[in-house]
């Protein structure tokens, strides 16, 4: 189907169903083995869940809210809410029940559909004081403990519900159009309360054309290709590229089971693709780097020496020597050959998204074999603007603009989008969606330029940059990638705006630091050894190799470390694993503003 002119996402699954037939599409666990669904049953469990949330008084333009892990019935549920000709609401499965109060209320949903037990505690009770919503449906069963003010069924129960509707849904997918608003997605809050965002078929259809057309050297869509669905669906990321750039390709989706079995997933579904932000990327180079070193002897000076030799192979490779070429086609049979194997053996490329990526991991993924392509985007463009090419990949920058996006850059710096990727405006906020876009213009906080070869280059968030008392701009992220590259430090958060010079925040990497205090007889507990004078010392010796390489102006004075690891459970990071700087200034802002005193 011509992406283009495609009328809707319902339009395009059951048309790729009707193709596909019989072959398995979604793959998820159970008795510890993957067991597929076919896309003509994935189709079937659609068409009778529509019926049913049309039964239960579902109508055009109604929102259903969706809090769920990520499983086939996510997919199912999403794309039966679209085809009875309803808007999906997802919500992430971190939510407290305030959380879920707040989208349920915001978004005057009619109904939600929410997956376990344990989901359904804080979901529920949003559900039962919310204004509008009349239905909750319950993909597991739950026991209630109270009765609600909502009528709860089971899915079967849901399905079953439409038995007697007569509405065919797939000749009423027709009906749907492109400029039909197909989901309200929520930010996710890094800096303040999640605001929706109105997002249409056409959004995530001119996305998906775009995907295609740059991703074309990748050789998807060949038949057999397999996705790995393990970030949020609830982010706009994984829900376009993860669920919909599959189904417009006829791939199949395996399901991961956590974060912690994503290598064992990977070796298991064998993806020629993995699309995630930068963190997990962050993780994999530490766990590889430990790796090397543990191993010690032969094999570590083979793994740095890969490492070496490839980054040179990338960034110069008119000075590779024959020597060097002979050595790097050695190191790829013993060592990027065991990598690959580490995921699944088909991966074509990382794909990075949703924050910046800091060069080195992109450049250290490429010494081993690992091709990585970083893009750019907001959920507010559906949420991809551009992307690496494979045959032109440039570390520092986020790829060419996508086909049929327009793309400028502002007197003071800032992107600028316009095209049918832009969101409708942010739901039920006027003043914010006038803030945001104007004359058409999508205003995307981000600061950056465009080079000679038309790549954008992101150089910071507009409001996270710091102005020192001086009056000098410092971009904070660039120096915390740093910081997070060096062993000692797993996470860190840079401070200093209108203060004489910059501080920072940091956590270290839990690892280390259980080796260091067991080799200096210190608690293995970072609240008690937050204001340790040793460890200071030993943290400083890392900042200070960093402070080598940056300017004056972004030097790193002094620091303090934090009480706990930033994380989605003590709310100092998103969902998708983005530090909300705002929260942490709450928690940390005396003692940093201490460091000035």
């Amino acid at each position: 189907m011509n992406l283009a002119t495609c009328p809707n996402l319902v339009k395009l699954f059951f048309d790729r169903a009707e193709a596909e037939g019989e072959r398995p599409f979604l793959w998820s666990k159970a008795d510890g083995t993957f067991r597929p669904q076919t896309w003509r049953e994935v189709a079937l469990h659609i068409s009778e869940l529509a019926c049913g949330l049309q039964a239960l008084g579902l109508k055009p333009g109604d929102r259903v809210v969706l809090v769920s892990e990520n499983r086939p019935k996510w997919l199912i549920a999403d794309l039966a809410i679209m085809a009875a000709g309803g808007v999906t609401v997802p919500a992430y499965t971190t939510n407290t029940v305030e959380d879920h109060r707040h989208i349920v209320n915001n978004s005057g949903a009619v109904g939600m559909i929410v997956s376990t037990s344990k989901l359904a505690e804080r979901a529920l009770p949003a559900a039962h004081t919310a204004d509008d919503l009349r239905f909750a449906i319950t993909m597991e069963p739950v026991p209630l403990q109270q009765s609600l003010n909502v009528e709860v069924l089971d899915w079967t129960a849901a399905r079953n519900r439409g038995q007697h509707e007569h509405a065919n849904i797939v000749e009423r997918a027709e009906s749907i159009k492109r400029t039909d608003m197909a989901c309200i997605i929520y930010t996710s809050g890094t800096g303040g309360v999640p605001k929706g965002v109105m997002t249409s078929h056409g959004s995530i259809l001119h996305n998906l054309a775009g995907a295609s057309a740059v991703l074309n050297d990748l050789d998807l869509g060949q038949g057999g290709d397999v996705f790995l669905s393990f970030l949020p669906l609830s982010h706009a990321y994984e829900h376009t590229a993860g669920q919909f750039f599959p189904i417009a390709l006829g791939a199949q989706i395996y399901y991961a089971e956590g974060a912690d079995k994503l290598l064992s997933n990977m070796a298991e579904a064998q993806p020629p693709v993995i699309m995630a932000v930068p963190r997990p990327y962050e993780m994999m180079h530490s766990r590889l780097v430990r790796g090397g070193e543990k191993q010690g002897g032969t094999a570590e000076k083979l793994f740095r020496k890969t490492v070496t030799l490839g980054s040179k192979a990338f960034l110069a490779p008119d000075t590779m020597t024959l020597m060097d070429k002979i050595r790097n086609a050695v190191l790829s049979k013993l060592v990027r050959k065991k990598v690959a194997q580490r995921f699944g053996g088909r991966l074509k490329a990382f794909v990075s998204g949703g924050a910046p990526l800091n060069p080195d991991i992109g450049l250290f993924f490429t010494a081993l074999g690992v091709r990585i392509l970083q893009g750019y985007g907001q959920t507010e463009s559906g949420p991809v603007v551009c992307v690496n090419v494979p045959a032109n990949v440039k570390m520092h920058a986020v790829g060419p603009i996508f086909p049929d996006t327009e793309v400028k850059i502002a007197g003071d710096g800032e992107i600028l989008i316009r095209g049918e990727l832009v969101m409708a405006g942010y739901w039920r906020d006027e003043k914010s969606t006038q803030d945001t876009l104007r004359d058409g213009w999508l205003h995307t906080g981000d600061i950056g330029l465009i080079d000679a070869d038309g790549h954008l280059q992101i150089t910071d968030r507009k409001k996270d940059i710091i102005v020192n008392s001086g009056g000098d701009n410092v971009a904070p992220q660039r120096i915390e990638g740093m910081m997070t590259l060096e062993p000692e430090i797993a996470q860190a958060m840079v401070y200093g705006d209108k203060r004489p010079h910059i501080a920072a925040l940091l956590v270290p990497d839990a690892e280390w630091l259980q080796g260091w205090a067991v080799e200096n007889g210190k608690p293995i507990d970072m609240a008690q050894l937050r204001d340790d004078a040793d460890l200071h010392k030993a943290l400083m010796v890392a900042v200070d190799r960093v402070n080598g390489r940056l300017s004056n102006i972004e030097t790193v004075r002094k620091f303090i470390v934090a009480d706990e690891p930033f994380s989605i459970d003590n709310a100092q990071m998103t969902p998708t694993l983005k530090v909300r700087r705002h929260k942490l200034i709450e928690v940390y802002g005396e003692r940093l503003a201490a460091l000035y005193g």
